[in-house]
């Protein structure tokens, strides 16, 4: 009885990393190409963000497209592996210490940045819990 909750409960945490890191990559490269198609109209807090803030936002947006495109083609695999989630997940995690950065360098941004670095330093917490999950549930 007791092997049968501990195998639901590493199916049920295996499911939820596949779940999260699609829902990451589709979410990602959505954001990605909303900025390198949409440039400075998705910047909040930018009123004019001039040529050089533009041009930016839309080379960043592509890489952010691409930092989506892998964690969709984690996803998809079988098992997600772990090592490849760590790594995404460290990229995320740096993105959020860079805001903070940013914060500290700079002051407070727009308050929907604050929120996006809050879910970049919180996130990371919950992918690192997760990320061996489906290779677990895969080794029964």
């Amino acid at each position: 009885m007791a092997e049968a909750t501990a195998k639901a409960k590493a199916t049920a945490k295996a499911r939820a990393l596949r779940v999260l890191a699609w829902t990451m990559g589709v979410a990602c490269v959505a954001i990605g190409f909303e900025h390198l198609l949409g440039g400075p109209l998705g910047f909040p807090g930018i009123p004019d963000p001039g040529p050089t803030v533009d041009s930016f936002g839309r080379f960043m947006g592509a890489v952010f497209a691409g930092y989506g495109a892998a964690w969709i083609r984690a996803a998809r695999q079988a098992p997600v592996p772990a090592r490849v989630v760590r790594r995404l997940t460290a990229v995320l995690l740096l993105g959020g210490l860079g805001r903070v950065l940013g914060l500290v360098v700079d002051g407070r941004p727009h308050w929907f940045q604050l929120v996006l670095m809050g879910v970049e330093l919180g996130l990371p917490a919950v992918y690192f819990w997760l990320a061996d999950a489906d290779e677990r549930a895969a080794r029964g």
